[in-house]
């Protein structure tokens, strides 16, 4: 038979120390170290805010694998649609775009193109056009030039015109072919 007189000594000596524990515990929740429970709401509040604020900084890159693929994908698409692969496709769509304005193509010149490594994928065509119709027709073109799915930066334009007849239109422009096209 165990000893009652034990184990009740034990459970008492556990009780007391549980007490002193809950002791030291209320002094600290209320000892002026600690802080009022105020101070510690506010605190929280402000922590809470915080989580929030680092929360929305990082959400963005929540997905960043996929987001890469999809960026990656998006570019490619860019490259394709954009930049042709061959100097014959330039003039086809310049030229296309020119009769679609209503727009006579006097003169087109494409100067030497020096290849730049440090474009990567794309070397660099430079254009010289002489244009002539008249404004409307002009104004269309350039819009479409702007507006079409092969990449046109339009450098400089001049235009000349006489009294009588159409307008002149001289531009220097620029696009990109695929590099090893």
């Amino acid at each position: 038979m165990p000893d009652l007189r034990q184990t009740r000594k034990n459970i008492k000596t556990s009780l007391a120390i549980l007490l002193g524990v809950d002791v030291v515990a209320l002094v600290v929740l209320f000892s002026p170290l600690v802080g009022s429970t105020e101070s510690r709401r506010q605190e929280l509040n402000q922590l809470s805010v915080e989580l929030r604020t680092k929360t929305r900084q990082v959400e963005p890159l929540t997905n960043m694998p996929d987001k890469v693929r999809t960026a990656n994908r998006q570019i490619e698409d860019f490259y394709q649609k954009r930049f042709p692969a061959q100097d014959s496709q330039i003039a086809t769509e310049f030229g296309k775009l020119a009769k679609a304005s209503g727009v006579t193509i006097d003169q087109a010149k494409y100067p030497v193109n020096v290849k730049d490594e440090e474009n990567g994928r794309l070397d660099p065509v430079q254009m010289e056009a002489e244009l002539s119709g008249n404004y409307v027709s002009l104004a269309k073109f350039i819009n479409a030039l702007e507006r079409d799915d092969m990449f046109f930066i339009i450098s400089s334009i001049t235009l000349a015109g006489e009294q009588k007849g159409p307008i002149k239109l001289q531009m220097k422009l620029e696009t990109y072919l695929k590099a090893g096209a």
